[in-house]
């Protein structure tokens, strides 16, 4: 798990350094959560909200073809088991089309620290005891394809609005009862550029 979280900060350096000549790529999401069969349902009610943040680097980009790793901060709230808190990166390929269209598939790691929604009790010296809730650490590989719509198809840095399903699993999950629950995030987001001023010094 350490050598896991130092990878994400090697990240979040490396992101930092690249971005600071170049402008910053931000992805921005709401989706739906579903403890569900990935790939079974596209949809799901009652909604479970989640938001997610992320930018992104680009190991090789030409117009249509492009090799890129994400990093993102995501949070979802689940009325009937829980809340989450989760920082991930994938390894994404997307094609994108002369009239504007992409298609994305991408493969992913993370870590997610869940919390209940609800009080726990434990059993104690003959009586009840409201449990602390302290967190679970979460390991969650994950699996998503998009399709999205480039608005200035003609730019490179063009705006991009897309839809994507995301298939997770949380691992581990209740090791005596179920060990691995299945997940189904359906995000609906936008992708836009800002720009960082930077300062250079010379001797």
């Amino acid at each position: 798990m350490h050598r896991f979280l130092f990878t994400i900060v090697l990240l979040i350096f490396t992101f930092n350094s690249v971005a600071q000549t170049e402008k910053i790529p931000i992805n921005l999401s709401i989706f739906n959560e579903s403890t569900s069969i990935p790939f079974t349902r596209f949809f799901t009610t009652p909604i479970h909200p989640g938001i997610q943040v992320g930018t992104e680097l680009n190991y090789h980009a030409t117009d249509r073809n492009r090799l890129f790793q994400t990093l993102n901060l995501s949070y979802f709230y689940h009325g009937h088991l829980n809340q989450g808190i989760a920082l991930h990166t994938e390894l994404g390929y997307e094609r994108r089309l002369p009239n504007g269209l992409s298609f994305s598939g991408l493969l992913g790691v993370g870590y997610m620290r869940t919390y209940a929604v609800s009080e726990e009790f434990v059993f104690e010296n003959d009586q009840y005891i409201q449990k602390a809730d302290t967190g679970n650490s979460r390991f969650f590989p994950s699996l998503s394809v998009d399709t999205g719509y480039y608005l200035k198809k003609q730019e490179k840095d063009s705006p991009r609005i897309f839809i994507r399903y995301q298939a997770w699993a949380e691992y581990p999950y209740s090791p005596d009862f179920i060990p691995i629950m299945s997940h189904v995030n359906l995000h609906v987001g936008v992708k836009f550029f800002i720009k960082r001023n930077t300062t250079e010094t010379h001797e």
